[in-house]
């Protein structure tokens, strides 16, 4: 098994830390619980550093500064950077560099984390193993002139080390002293660590293949509810690959999205604003014209029974109505009402739920 390991294109540096950490986790957490057991603090330490970290990812790194989908008071700014780089997913400038090519080269051979090249490599094997050289940053040039962003990525490893580990078992020390500071480091600081970057390793794989896609088929990118628990609502994947610079993943009220909730929030207390958001009319004429190929590409491949064939048929009548409907419309520069809206996007998820009984939806992991 080890003779096909390509040695010579390992990651030592990160590889080690990523094994290091986990080994850590499994042996010498346990350990610490079995001999002085868990109480109230650890576990309030563990969950506000997951979130404190966790969502200066989603929020930071991700949102704000990959993807420009808002702008933010320089205190949101700092603290994202700081408590960012305590997920030891390294500098912002390269987090958005490659996450940056991810989308314009996603499914290809340029795209860092390839889902193509199989879900091992997309969650993981793309940071233990060197199989690209390093970028050139020359898609970060807005970043570049951002003063707070270049001396996090000047200073990132000492940054991470402080924010992720002192500070958490200095807190420990000042509640109980050394025993507390101990399981600080390793619940709050080591254990949370390991949990934090496998949720964000999902969004790169497991949100490439669990879900649906009802915006576009156009790449792997899905949207799947339980991805957006793991994922502090970055799981509807297939919405933020075709609408990428929209401050929300979740557009539905009812989709599970705490990241586009704290953006908001944010903006009323005055630390967040100009919030980007896509047209509510183009994001269901996006789910129409998916609806639209979903249903040609049922009917053609034929195999269906004569009521299926005619059902499918008849959704698709319905669809193509309201579509000359919209662009006749749009001709005569005609505003369409939120009721006309809400008759198409109902047309739209009439056509999906008529695929999905006929058991012809697409199905998880195509």
């Amino acid at each position: 098994m080890f003779s096909r390991i390509p040695f010579e294109k390992v990651n030592w540096l990160i590889s080690s830390f990523l094994i290091g950490t986990l080994f850590l986790a499994l042996t010498a957490a346990p350990v610490y619980l079995w001999f002085f057991g868990l109480d109230t603090f650890q576990v309030v330490l563990f969950f506000v550093m997951f979130f404190a970290t966790g969502f200066s990812i989603t929020i930071g790194y991700h949102r704000l500064f990959s993807h420009r989908t808002f702008e933010a008071h320089w205190i949101v700014r700092l603290f994202t950077l700081l408590f960012g780089a305590a997920a030891f997913e390294n500098s912002v400038l390269l987090w958005a560099c490659e996450h940056r090519s991810h989308h314009k080269h996603v499914d290809h051979d340029d795209d860092p984390y390839c889902i193509s090249k199989g879900l091992f490599h997309a969650h993981i094997g793309w940071l233990l193993f060197k199989l690209d050289p390093p970028p050139p940053f020359d898609n970060v040039a807005d970043l570049k002139k951002d003063p707070l962003v270049m001396w996090q990525h000047r200073h990132i490893h000492w940054i991470a080390a402080v924010v992720a580990f002192v500070l958490p078992s200095i807190v420990g020390f000042l509640w109980g002293g050394w025993v507390s500071a101990l399981g600080a480091f390793l619940i709050g600081g080591v254990a949370r660590i390991v949990v934090l970057q496998h949720c964000t390793f999902c969004i790169n794989s497991l949100c490439h293949y669990l879900g649906d896609r009802p915006y576009s088929s156009k790449c792997s990118a899905r949207d799947s509810w339980l991805m957006a628990i793991v994922t502090l609502g970055e799981g509807y994947h297939n919405f933020h690959h075709e609408f990428q610079y929209d401050y929300r993943n979740g557009v539905k009220p009812w989709q599970f999205d705490p990241t586009k909730w704290a953006i908001w929030t944010l903006s009323k207390l005055g630390l967040a604003g100009k919030l980007r958001r896509v047209p509510e009319q183009k994001i269901i004429l996006a789910e129409l014209a998916e609806a639209h190929r979903r249903l040609d590409t049922s009917l053609a491949g034929g195999g269906l029974t004569e009521t299926a064939a005619a059902t499918l048929a008849a959704a698709r009548t319905r669809l193509e109505a309201i579509e000359k409907q919209w662009i006749e419309k749009k001709r005569e520069q005609f505003e369409w009402t939120r009721e006309k809206l809400i008759m198409l996007r109902n047309e739209t998820r009439a056509a999906i739920r008529t695929l999905h009984q006929l058991g012809l939806g697409e199905s998880e992991g195509a």
